[in-house]
């Protein structure tokens, strides 16, 4: 994502709820960054902070670059102003649209929301267009939010939950919600009709990887009413794993990071990777527990090398569509609000007929590409505005 920056306040710290920093951008909405995914539905990623409070020690998002160094190194957090604004004129500008993915690298509740409430100020542009929004967060899900979006049918929220245990669960995400309110949260969304997912994202090796403590996740997620479980194993960039190590030694012990240093050896794309066994009897054991509690179940980023080259594992253990466990389609502009394309189940990585009526959507296709810009939309509303112009003439 090519990112545009004007200087608003940027050497201006401000203190209260805690240290951040306010610029103006022209940053704008993208799907997934990359060809290598496993994503099967295609998202619009919004990231209104840069930097996250909630502050996991194994968050990638610390090894990426910009604003996000900003809080790895000095702990301050980059507010978009009026980020929701922005996102607005984006949505006019186009006839085609994807949920909102909010967000893929920061939590859009943390802390910092309370001042400047961007995350609910997005939600409501979307949903007042009628264009789904899929949550994620570690913290505790506003009541307006889901107020918000519980009319809107293909709208979802994900719930990440590492581990039963309390004192463990501080340990790992410092400023996160509760277990007990991170289960409530899957509650209230059930209650309230929105399809409620639990993450169990990152599974961390040799800490929060007991089949028992796992189970009882699943099990709790079940019984509160979460329809779909997400896992991945954790996988460590190559420019913070000394900070992981440290931590972990500071935390588990040396032994700890001598297992690591044992297990963490496959390295793909910049990022190592617990040694494939592992994972396969981890995601095996998941996809068991799911299939026995009646829950479906995917993988998030999960790659192997094969050949040399990086191939995902999701669809071997995936047992739902979409990676969400919910099938959410392409939305279609109709006059001030967007409506989903007929037949479309929104797996558009596997699509090879796209009831949308956009060819590069069918990802399915071999050789399509996968990494989409605001500028791919903006012309997608310009194609099927001129074919259904020639449809009406031939009518004519």
């Amino acid at each position: 994502m090519k990112t545009v920056t004007k200087s608003k306040k940027e050497d201006d710290i401000l203190s209260s709820p805690l240290k951040h920093t306010v610029i103006s951008t022209r940053k704008q909405l993208h799907g997934w960054h990359h060809g290598k995914r496993e994503c099967t539905g295609e998202r619009m990623l919004i990231n209104p902070y840069n930097g996250c409070s909630i502050d996991c020690f194994f968050c990638y998002g610390k090894a990426l670059p910009g604003h996000f160094q900003k809080f790895r190194k000095k702990g301050i957090i980059t507010v978009c102003d009026n980020f929701d604004r922005t996102v607005a004129k984006q949505l006019d500008s186009i006839n085609v649209a994807c949920a909102g993915y909010l967000s893929p690298v920061t939590d859009p509740f943390q802390k910092i929301n309370e001042k400047y409430k961007l995350s609910q100020k997005i939600i409501r542009e979307f949903i007042s267009r009628n264009i789904p929004m899929d949550i994620v967060t570690k913290a505790i899900i506003p009541e307006e939010v889901i107020q918000t979006i519980k009319g809107q049918k293909h709208s979802l929220c994900q719930v990440s939950i590492l581990t039963p245990h309390e004192k463990l669960q501080r340990t790992l995400v410092p400023n996160g919600a509760s277990i007990n309110q991170l289960f409530k949260n899957i509650n209230r969304l059930a209650k309230a009709g929105i399809h409620a997912v639990c993450r169990i994202d990152p599974v961390l090796p040799y800490i929060t990887d007991r089949e028992k403590d796992l189970t009882e996740i699943i099990r709790r997620a079940a019984g509160e009413g979460a329809k779909h479980i997400i896992a991945s194993s954790l996988d460590i960039p190559l420019s913070i794993r000394k900070d992981i190590e440290q931590t972990l030694r500071t935390i588990f012990g040396a032994g700890m990071t001598f297992e690591y240093n044992q297990l963490y050896k496959e390295f793909i794309d910049g990022h190592f990777h617990a040694h494939i066994d592992y994972r396969n009897g981890l995601f095996e054991l998941l996809r068991s527990i799911c299939d026995k509690e009646n829950l479906t179940f995917a993988l998030c980023m999960e790659y192997e090398l094969k050949g040399g080259k990086p191939v995902g594992m999701n669809r071997r253990f995936m047992s739902s569509v979409n990676c969400e466990g919910i099938d959410v389609p392409v939305y279609i502009r109709n006059g001030d609000r967007f409506e989903p394309a007929a037949n479309c189940s929104g797996a558009c990585l596997t699509c090879t007929d796209p009831e949308c009526g956009i060819g590069e959507l069918a990802m399915g296709i071999p050789g399509s590409k996968k990494d989409w810009k605001l500028s791919d939309y903006r012309r997608w509303s310009k194609e099927l505005k001129n074919d259904n112009k020639k449809s009406r003439n031939q009518k004519c």
